[in-house]
């Protein structure tokens, strides 16, 4: 969502402002370009050099600080960036913000802002708490700027209540969800997604399982790159990885598990992405007690349901199925195989013997097979990245 995104930061007089520091390298670090700009109060909290030397780009504070003849430096900023951020919003600038005052470079520059603003309130309980303050909350909402709730916790002041700056997760959910929001064209807006990841248990005893290397990093990429392009998202995931507040998460273990959530779904999606390593076969019997050590031990396995093949039945002519075939050989063969007996329409294949790609690594290197183009080979990069490269054919295949 940030990649590629041009974001102009306002910093304002609060304690909160090392807390910045940390939003700032994030946001680059998803792929945004940041442009710093300063109150002089917020100048006395952290050093304009250290915004400086982080963005790579110099940091405003003085409107009259005009060194370059052929730009006005807060109307370039204002016009130069795709979103606005101000964090910490302190209670002086949300009144400048809520009255059109413009009396420092960042009041200024948010005054001639066209862009989406987006505001990371953080003040004392008390100020949060005034009626000014809560009619100026009301009145930059009313005007589609957008002001997160506060955190509550403990506070500079040295006892707890409302107004801490919001923890650092919470904020790029919201911020994701507000620019999804403002995006012009989502090619995957309101459709019904639903994602599975990572490698299913099945228990042995109360204390062992068997399982896969499946992460599930595919799955979790997948379902953010299908919410960034439009979708409504639910995850089914039996990995224990973070998953975004913009998305619907269902925590599984078992095969058994996996199937009864993705089959009293499956009817009301329009997309299934089976991304998930289910295991293919579970002890028939599970010991309700931990089972002793012994000198040799024998375990009859049962086939598990083939959660694929059984929504391929299901599936609609107006559904999407995607399919994973994780291989060491014969990928080629394999591929095609699951695709016809699956009635997939694209299966995600890949190499799982090669220790650069596939399980528990940030990487990959696939090939897409389908009825409609000729095998397709997606070279080696970020798993995020062949995520949007699969979304990109699921847009291309429902449109």
């Amino acid at each position: 969502m940030l990649e590629g995104k041009k974001v102009s930061l306002y910093v304002t007089g609060g304690i909160a402002v090392y807390k910045v520091v940390d939003l700032m390298r994030t946001l680059i670090k998803a792929g945004a370009e940041v442009r710093v700009a300063m109150t002089e109060s917020a100048t006395q909290f952290v050093s304009p050099l250290t915004f400086q030397i982080l963005s790579k780009n110099e940091v405003y504070i003085n409107t009259f600080a005009e060194e370059k003849p052929e730009q006005v430096n807060h109307i370039y900023l204002a016009d130069w960036a795709d979103i606005a951020i101000v964090a910490p919003l302190t209670a002086n600038t949300l009144a400048k913000l809520a009255n059109g005052i413009a009396d420092n470079f960042v009041s200024s520059a948010l005054l001639a802002t066209t862009s989406p603003i987006f505001t990371i309130p953080a003040m004392n309980e008390n100020m949060l708490e005034n009626k000014a303050t809560q009619a100026n909350i009301e009145t930059l909402r009313h005007r589609d700027i957008y002001v997160m709730d506060t955190d509550e916790g403990f506070l500079a002041e040295g006892y707890s209540g409302k107004g801490r700056f919001p923890d650092q997760r919470r904020i790029l959910d919201e911020l994701r969800t507000f620019m999804r929001d403002k995006a012009d064209y989502l090619p995957l807006k309101n459709k019904a997604v639903l994602v599975t990841a990572g490698g299913t248990k099945e228990r042995i005893d109360p204390v062992r399982f068997i399982s896969n290397d499946s992460s599930g990093k595919m799955g979790h990429a997948l379902a953010d790159a299908a919410f960034i392009n439009g979708a409504d998202v639910t995850l089914i995931t039996s990995s224990s990885l973070p998953v975004s507040g913009n998305i619907k998460v269902i925590r599984v273990e078992s095969a058994d598990e996996m199937h009864e959530a993705v089959s009293s779904r499956f009817e009301s999606s329009e997309v299934l992405i089976m991304a998930a390593a289910v295991s293919d076969y579970s002890p028939e019997t599970i010991s309700t007690k931990k089972m002793k050590k012994q000198d040799h031990m024998t375990l009859t396995f049962k086939k598990n349901k083939d959660i694929l093949k059984e929504m391929g039945r299901r599936k609609k002519s107006s559904q999407c199925l995607v399919g994973f075939a994780a291989e060491t050989d014969n990928i080629y063969e394999y591929a095609e195989k699951k695709l016809l007996e699956k009635n997939a329409d694209l299966i995600v294949a890949n190499d799982i013997g090669k220790k650069d790609r596939g399980f528990n690594v940030d990487q990959n290197e696939v090939i897409f097979f389908s009825n409609q183009h000729e095998p397709q080979i997606i070279p080696l990069k970020a798993k995020k990245e062949v995520a949007q490269d699969i979304i990109d054919w699921i847009v291309e295949f429902t449109d």
